[in-house]
C-alpha cells in the first residue's frame, strides 16, 4: 500500500512514521510513504499557498492551484483498476464518515492520497479534483493531518502481515458481529482486590468464548 499525503506540515506525518507499527511496515516495505508540500508549487518567495476569501470572513484559505499542482505529482494517472488502483481523499468536516467499514474499504487499494487543509480550509473548486471527502467525526482540527494518519493507521493495520497475530483484526471493536470488543485481562490475577472473571481461569474454551460473545455485544 503507498500512502501520499499533501501537506504544508510533511515532518509531521514522517514523524508518526517513525514508531510503532507503521514505522516496522515502512522499514519491511508492506506500506511506503510520500508527503509533498503544496508550498513548492507556490509562484511567489514566500511560497504562499493561502489568501483572503471572496466575500469577506475571518482567516485564510487555502488556494487551490498549489494543491492541485500537488495532486497531479501524487497521482499523474487517475488510475481505477490494476497495479495503480488509487482513491484521492480530502479530510473534509463535511465529508462522509470515517468507519471500520470504510477502512476495509479503502483497504483493498494498492495508494491512498490525503488532502490535507489549513487555515480556514481549501477552495471549494478542490472538489473536481479529489475522489471523495472523508470525515472523522464532528469536531474541529487545526488541518487534516491527524485526520489523515488515523485513516493511514486503521487502514494499514488492516494489511496482510502488518499486524504480528492473523487474527487480531478479527474480534476487536466494531469487527463483523461485535459493536465493541470483550473485555481483557492479563497478569497479576488480582490488582487491589479487583479480580480477573473466574470464567477466563477455567481452561474451558467454549464458556471462554460464549462470555467473549456476551460481552462484545
Amino acid at each position: 500500500m503507498k500512502f501520499t499525503v499533501i501537506t504544508i506540515f510533511p515532518q509531521l506525518i514522517e514523524d508518526y512514521f517513525k514508531e510503532g507499527i507503521l514505522s516496522r511496515a515502512l522499514k519491511k516495505k508492506q506500506v511506503s510513504l510520500k508527503t509533498i508540500n503544496p508550498r513548492k508549487f507556490a509562484k511567489d518567495k514566500h511560497q504562499t499557498v493561502d489568501d483572503l476569501p471572496y466575500g469577506g470572513g475571518a482567516g485564510l484559505l487555502m488556494k487551490v492551484e498549489p494543491i492541485v499542482k500537488a495532486i497531479r505529482l501524487a497521482a499523474p494517472r487517475r488510475a481505477r483498476s490494476g497495479k495503480t488502483k488509487q482513491r484521492i481523499i480530502l479530510l473534509d468536516p463535511r465529508g462522509k464518515r470515517f468507519t471500520q467499514k470504510e477502512a476495509r474499504r479503502l483497504a483493498r487499494y494498492n495508494k491512498l492520497v490525503f488532502v490535507c487543509g489549513r487555515y480556514e480550509g481549501i477552495d471549494e473548486r478542490i472538489k473536481y479534483y479529489v475522489d471523495e471527502k472523508i470525515s472523522v467525526g464532528d469536531f474541529v482540527l487545526m488541518g487534516g493531518e491527524l485526520a489523515a494518519l488515523s485513516i493511514i493507521e486503521a487502514v494499514a493495520r488492516l494489511l496482510p502481515g502488518v499486524l504480528h497475530h492473523p487474527d487480531s483484526t478479527r474480534d476487536e471493536s466494531f469487527s463483523e458481529g461485535a459493536n465493541l470488543e470483550y473485555p481483557q485481562y492479563t497478569r497479576p490475577e488480582v490488582f487491589e482486590r479487583h479480580r480477573v472473571p473466574k470464567i477466563l481461569l477455567s481452561g474451558h474454551h467454549k464458556k471462554i468464548e460464549e462470555w467473549r460473545k456476551k460481552n462484545s455485544k
